[in-house]
């Protein structure tokens, strides 16, 4: 369970008030050393406590904070009034970005492994600081990725897997189409078979006839016996139709 949210006023116990300024000041100048140290800042702190007495804390020193605070405000208060004044701040802001650029160059060299002979212990133990949690978040990152790309892959394999599905439901509806019109096929071809057979049959007794008949026949008789086998076949080719339809 959360603390509650604390009213933003004066503290009236004086022991309460003295404990809470203990302890916001040791995290304000813990802040501040903090700030100094990650961001290669120059911090100047100073706090009064209600008694009067003095706590400060400066990354450099709080004398040469000060006279910077001094000189940059008068800078920045005559800088529109005197254009000479005004090129040499922005000379000196020019070499403070260079300066800052030179900074973050070593510190990326210092990151790579390199030119690391002119530091110390302590700022060893705090490069190693940075390299383990940036390794971190990358790990972290490479992490996520990896997941969301599982997580793809899985999806477009369902999708495959239904595409399959329906493509092997498709292929066996043909099959049985293809399957059930053969047997309509073979069904239709069996009259048709044996109309014909019968045909051929009937040809066939009329021809053998027609050699036991005498030599001697006349051609009108000949030609009444074709007369009669042609009639039959035509009636079976006929027949023959009316089974097609």
């Amino acid at each position: 369970m959360g603390r509650g949210k604390i009213a933003i006023e004066r503290i009236d116990n004086r022991t309460n008030r003295q404990v809470t300024f203990s302890k916001r000041r040791s995290g304000l100048m813990k802040k501040a050393r903090e700030l100094g140290i990650l961001c290669d800042a120059d911090v100047g702190l100073m706090v009064f406590s209600c008694t009067g007495r003095l706590y400060e804390f400066s990354s450099t020193s709080v004398k040469s904070i000060i006279e910077r605070y001094q000189e940059a405000r008068e800078e920045n208060n005559c800088r529109l009034l005197n254009p000479i004044t005004e090129a040499k701040f922005w000379q000196r802001e020019v070499a403070t970005l260079r300066q800052q650029v030179q900074n973050l160059q070593l510190n990326n060299r210092h990151l790579l492994g390199e030119e690391l002979s002119g530091l110390t212990a302590r700022d060893l133990q705090f490069l190693q600081s940075q390299v383990e949690m940036s390794l971190q978040s990358i790990r972290k990152k490479k992490e996520q990725l990896l997941a969301e790309e599982i997580m793809q892959i899985n999806q477009k394999g369902l999708v495959l897997q239904k595409e399959n599905i329906e493509l092997k439901k498709e292929v066996s509806t043909a099959h049985r189409h293809k399957m059930e019109l053969q047997k309509k096929r073979a069904v239709t071809a069996v009259p048709k078979l044996l109309y014909v057979a019968y045909a051929l049959l009937l040809y066939g007794e009329s021809t053998s006839g027609d050699r036991e008949q005498a030599s001697g026949s006349s051609d009108k008789a000949h030609g009444e016996s074709a007369t009669h086998d042609a009639s039959e076949l035509s009636l079976a080719l006929t027949l023959e139709g009316h089974a097609d339809d």
